[in-house]
């Protein structure tokens, strides 16, 4: 059995005060399920040594293990500071930094290296939903960014419509499962049943405690990447709550 994934995404949000949100979701009943918080790179050490059951997860990497790359991080450095993930694909780093699924596979490898789990992110844009490109985009999207060799202990998927991450819109419950379906089956394809069947996918874009619920009912959906919703914990914790009663 998958165990269902509640990740958080601070994104460039969060100083020292901000782990005082950390300290309450201790407090959460998560019973069989994992909680995850990808805190900014300056917060992770600190996160860690105060966050108990909740793993810390960085929330990118650079592709190469040391080098003279000023102001990246590598997934080495991630693992020393005490991280146990990192968002790799993330439509924001894709669309911002111009990164390609050659860059997101590159830094899968980085990841891997280091022992960390990699949570790729796939979605595509409003544009390529209204023509019909949902599934080319992101079948075209795992087969560049995720490399060889993936396990259930290495690899997460995240499915994030770019078009619903921040806005409030979220799709269907049908249009969820309908990509989520196909993400379990193209990884059925690639890596066979036994392996896919153990990687979890998670849905993305404006999650929150009222659509956590339903959302977590739906066909294929192991948890949610959540934005916003995850700075506060007493937002973050319905979702979590919601999650461990799915």
């Amino acid at each position: 059995m998958r165990l269902k994934l509640a990740a958080g995404n601070w994104k460039m949000n969060g100083t020292t005060a901000a782990l005082s949100e950390l300290t309450q979701l201790r407090s959460i009943d998560a019973t069989g399920i994992d909680v995850t918080i990808a805190t900014p790179a300056t917060l992770i050490h600190r996160a860690v040594a105060i966050a108990g059951g909740v793993q810390i997860a960085g929330q990118d990497c650079h592709a190469n293990v040391s080098g003279a790359h000023t102001g990246d991080t590598s997934a080495d450095m991630l693992a020393d500071a005490g991280a146990t993930a990192v968002i790799l694909g993330h439509s924001e780093r894709r669309a911002d930094y111009g990164e390609t699924d050659a860059d997101v596979a590159a830094k899968t490898n980085a990841a891997w290296g280091a022992e960390l789990t990699a949570i790729v992110c796939v979605g595509e844009t409003l544009d390529e939903r209204e023509t019909g490109a949902t599934l080319s985009v992101v079948a075209t999207q795992l087969t560049g960014s995720v490399p060889d060799g993936a396990s259930g202990e290495t690899l997460v998927i995240a499915y994030e419509p770019v078009w619903a991450i921040g806005t409030g819109k979220v799709p269907t419950l049908e249009q969820i499962a309908e990509v989520h379906d196909f993400i379990r089956a193209e990884l059925t394809n690639r890596f066979g049943a036994e392996t896919a069947d153990a990687i979890r996918l998670l849905y993305g874009g404006s999650v929150k405690p009222s659509n956590a619920t339903e959302i977590f009912a739906t066909s294929n959906v192991d948890g949610a990447l959540v934005g916003g919703a995850s700075l506060k914990a007493d937002d973050f914790s319905g979702i979590i709550s919601a999650l461990a009663a799915a």
